[in-house]
């Protein structure tokens, strides 16, 4: 992704105090929501019907105005895996664990649970910034994304724009709201509440370029453990947001935890696009000239 393909979205490596992220490893998450909860009480967000839908116990069910935080929870009809750690993972067959069967002697040691705590990306490219038409979204000097509220009206361009589905418009007025990544919090040296409440360290909160570097280790560390299938989403610079805020290790594909394959920043044309209209409106005007004089001949 090279420097002209966005304008001001696209975060500036030279700009300090150096720039904060999520890093968030799926393999250790235990699904407690304790983050979906700090989330709420600290940015005091609304309630957002506590409805049981019958999807496991997601009841969330996705990120939006109401759900800055989302913990997915995906069962599968696959073994567990051993991850290496305590608490994690589960043995694959009753044997030996006697619990695994139930009294009709059902095996169910062939099921597997993934957790995710999903968040808004504060992309590298961000074409929610492109797209602003108030200015309402911007880049803070931590180069996180963040929506003022009290300048958005309502016209909804950005929710269109993001590549992940992050944004979403409250119904009773409108505007949009979304993960700051507790802007208020970093402000005060603080992390933000969502990693503050995590009791397993999954969301780790802090400088990217560090995050990278754990993440990358804690990748070799479970490939070496022989979980072949475990990957990072969102960490490579060269993808098509020029990598996340906020990344994640996954142990499926991002499809399965409903994750595009291959996001892209959804005004990477725009350059090209006002490029060509150019050219057509000079040829406009070239064609109407022509006519006006040809007439007065």
């Amino acid at each position: 992704m090279t420097d002209d393909v966005v304008t001001q979205a696209g975060w500036k490596a030279d700009q300090t105090p150096g720039r904060k992220g999520f890093f968030t490893d799926t393999s250790v998450c235990i699904g407690c929501k304790a983050c979906e909860v700090a989330c709420k009480e600290w940015n005091t967000i609304p309630e957002d019907g506590l409805n049981f839908t019958g999807m496991s116990y997601d009841n969330t069910q996705a990120l939006g105005a109401d759900s800055w935080r989302h913990v997915a929870f995906i069962e599968q009809k696959k073994p567990p895996v051993s991850l290496g750690m305590p608490g994690i993972g589960a043995p694959s067959s009753p044997a030996a664990d006697p619990q695994a069967a139930d009294q009709s002697g059902e095996d169910h040691s062939g099921v597997r649970w993934l957790m995710s705590s999903d968040v808004c990306k504060h992309c590298t490219h961000a074409a929610c910034l492109d797209v602003c038409p108030t200015g309402a979204l911007f880049r803070t000097e931590f180069g996180t994304v963040v929506v003022q509220q009290d300048v958005c009206n309502g016209c909804g361009y950005c929710v269109s724009a993001c590549p992940y589905g992050v944004i979403d418009q409250r119904k009773d007025d409108g505007r949009v709201f979304k993960c700051t990544m507790c802007y208020d919090r970093l402000g005060d040296g603080l992390e933000p509440a969502c990693a503050k409440a995590c009791p397993t360290e999954s969301i780790q909160y802090g400088d990217l370029d560090v995050l990278r570097a754990a993440a990358d280790a804690r990748l070799a560390a479970l490939h070496d453990e022989g979980v072949s299938e475990a990957h990072l989403y969102g960490r490579d610079p060269e993808d098509g947001v020029g990598g996340d805020g906020a990344f994640f290790l996954l142990l499926d594909q991002p499809e399965v935890y409903g994750l595009p394959p291959d996001p892209v920043v959804t005004t990477r044309d725009l350059p090209s696009m006002w490029k060509h209209a150019g050219v057509a409106a000079l040829g406009l005007l070239a064609a109407v000239g022509a006519s006006f004089l040809g007439g007065r001949s």
